[in-house]
């Protein structure tokens, strides 16, 4: 049992930067579109910063290192400043798992390039970058889930009928509920896993036309 919380410790340890970097970057990512497409909210509530103390969360930090599911605080917008308000939330709602995604997909290359050029990486430095990767995609897959409020809900929010959106919207209610189905539950593994095989594919593949 001590070799398994020691091992837990470890994972924990490791994986602090990753989960500080998936969130930051997811983020700063929305605020930084957001800004692009006309709506300084985010620049006067202070988020177009890469700095961890803007966006993280105590709580949520701390929920995501022990019970694997937690929170950033989100960056408010105000739709009513953009001059396409329902293609522009979807590309500010985008725009967080796309820059996590990238984020993986250059860990992944500098993990890579360290191993072609043989620099001297020991188990510990090889674990970072590798939780760096995966936490990112895994970031990016869960907020693209049309659950209400992740990044998912508000894109497909968007593309529905106006009353249908409407009808949609009223589940935020019980996103709470949702949430916790699908972590208390194998659901999650079922969409986790093949997504990330897929998008770990798809990055080797691009970063073997590149090197």
């Amino acid at each position: 049992m001590l070799e398994d919380f020691g091992g837990f410790f470890i994972r924990m340890i490791a994986g602090l930067p990753g989960i500080i970097i998936a969130m930051v970057i997811h983020e700063y990512a929305h605020a930084r579109v957001a800004v692009a497409l006309g709506d300084f909210t985010p620049r006067m509530m202070g988020r177009l910063t890469l700095s961890p103390m803007a966006h993280l969360d105590p709580i949520g930090l701390l929920m995501l290192l022990v019970a694997h599911f937690g929170w950033a605080k989100p960056v408010q917008i105000n739709p009513y400043n953009f001059s396409n308000p329902r293609r522009d939330d979807i590309l500010v709602s985008v725009a967080g798992p796309a820059a996590n995604l990238i984020t993986a997909f250059v860990t992944m290359l500098v993990i890579v390039l360290l191993a072609k050029f043989n620099f001297p990486m020991s188990d510990g430095m090889y674990l970072v970058f590798n939780f760096i990767m995966i936490i990112n995609i895994n970031f990016a897959i869960f907020n693209m889930l049309p659950i209400p409020p992740l990044d998912g809900s508000h894109i497909l929010k968007q593309l529905l009928p106006y009353e249908l959106s409407q009808k949609y919207a009223e589940l935020e209610r019980y996103s709470m509920l949702f949430l916790i189905i699908i972590l208390m539950t194998p659901i999650l593994s079922y969409v986790f896993v093949p997504l990330q095989r897929f998008v770990l594919g798809i990055f080797q593949a691009v970063a073997g036309l590149i090197l």
